[in-house]
């Protein structure tokens, strides 16, 4: 039995189509990367799976039931941290995981929780008016996490996080595959699931454009980015670039050096920055040699926008 299946599922609001026949499956136990801009249709189709919101057509499942008629089942079973965290002010840490815990008929011991996701002890008895966007993730996981989920939704769950916050959610996800739990995770950054997803969906206008494993969505996505750079002098030594990771080819005309590279590498190409990285060379009349100007900065992380 899977975990999810949803059967062309389509959700419109009057003349704005946010989900268009959307049809796929996660398996029991798999961490399923889903993936997308922002008004993709992603938390649509989150809403939709946990019985909050009514579809125009088609269906959803999850662990064989039906998200319209038996919803409550289904957030029995699921743990949800949704992409903006809804905490009561005047409640403490504490009192949202053992009120969730209540909530699950579960036992969870509701300080381990709020350790376990990274939460201070000194906030555990602070009212959760005062928290910072990091502090309110953690305790909205800490409450998804209560009662042993079989399945964990997260959305945009490393939004507000320091990189060590992020490394965090990661670690956290693997256990929970580890421990058997389907996990299905939702972001617009490809980086913050690459690492731990078994397959991922892409989502576009509210349409699955891409649906495989994270490897060969990320190869489609990110391969093939030319990268052009002016430099100073001519001469420039090609074995300093063919170093840096995602780097597929150089040619060099003078003082012009086009790179061809995938998306994630176009970063360290480009950037001024790169005296400061330890594959670069310390010499100094290379380091002049490559004091250069990219045509195509980079913007942001790599997403799967383009797919």
């Amino acid at each position: 039995m899977s975990a999810i299946e949803l059967s062309s599922l389509s959700k419109r609001f009057g003349d704005v189509t946010a989900v268009e026949d959307l049809s796929f499956s996660v398996k029991e136990g798999e961490v399923f990367g889903f993936l997308g801009p922002n008004g993709a249709g992603k938390s649509t189709t989150i809403n939709v799976l946990l019985g909050y919101m009514t579809p125009t057509a088609g269906s959803a499942q999850v662990f064989g039931h039906d998200a319209q008629t038996d919803s409550r089942t289904i957030r029995r079973a699921t743990g949800v941290l949704p992409e903006n965290v809804g905490l009561y002010e005047q409640l403490t840490a504490r009192e949202h995981v053992a009120s969730a815990v209540r909530f699950k008929d579960a036992d969870d011991n509701p300080d381990e929780l709020l350790s376990r996701v990274g939460l201070s002890k000194e906030a555990w008895d602070r009212k959760a008016g005062g928290f910072s966007t990091g502090m309110a993730q953690r305790l909205g996981l800490a409450t998804a996490l209560a009662g042993d989920p079989d399945l964990l939704i997260l959305d945009e769950p490393q939004s507000g996080l320091d990189p060590n916050g992020r490394r965090e959610i990661r670690n956290l996800v693997v256990e929970e595959s580890e421990r058997g739990t389907t996990v299905f995770f939702s972001s617009h950054i490809l980086s913050e699931v690459q690492a731990v997803s078994d397959r991922v969906g892409v989502m576009r206008s509210g349409q699955m454009v891409a649906l495989d494993t994270v490897e060969s969505i990320r190869t489609r996505a990110t391969d093939g980015t030319t990268v052009q750079l002016q430099t100073i002098e001519s001469g420039v030594d090609e074995r300093v670039l063919a170093d840096i990771d995602g780097v597929d080819g150089i040619s060099v005309d003078g003082r012009t050096v086009r790179v061809t590279c995938e998306t994630h590498a176009r970063r360290v190409v480009s950037s001024p920055r790169w005296r400061t990285r330890p594959v670069w060379p310390t010499s100094r009349s290379t380091r002049r040699h490559l004091k250069t100007r990219s045509l195509h900065l980079p913007t942001a992380t790599p997403t799967l926008e383009t797919v």
